[in-house]
């Protein structure tokens, strides 16, 4: 499975019990409840799954779904 912007929603809003259509893509996420336990959660499938070589630093400093998809390299839309 592809890593995409829907992905990375979908995996968010799993992560903090949501629907994913209740996540907003362009809205700080950790107003919504993430935490840093949940980013490096996240962190970790991607690496798992997708192979992302990012860091925990780089997703805590734009927690946006927008913001990640870009620094993930995933293409938006």
């Amino acid at each position: 499975m592809t890593l995409t912007l829907e992905r990375i929603r979908g995996d968010v809003a799993d992560c903090l019990g949501e629907d994913p259509a209740d996540i907003p893509v362009d809205e700080n996420l950790v107003d919504y409840g993430l935490d840093s336990v949940r980013i490096m959660t996240l962190l970790e499938r991607w690496r798992r799954d997708h192979g992302a070589t990012v860091s925990f630093v780089d997703l805590a400093e734009e927690p946006a779904v927008e913001s990640w998809a870009r620094i993930l390299g995933v293409a938006t839309p």
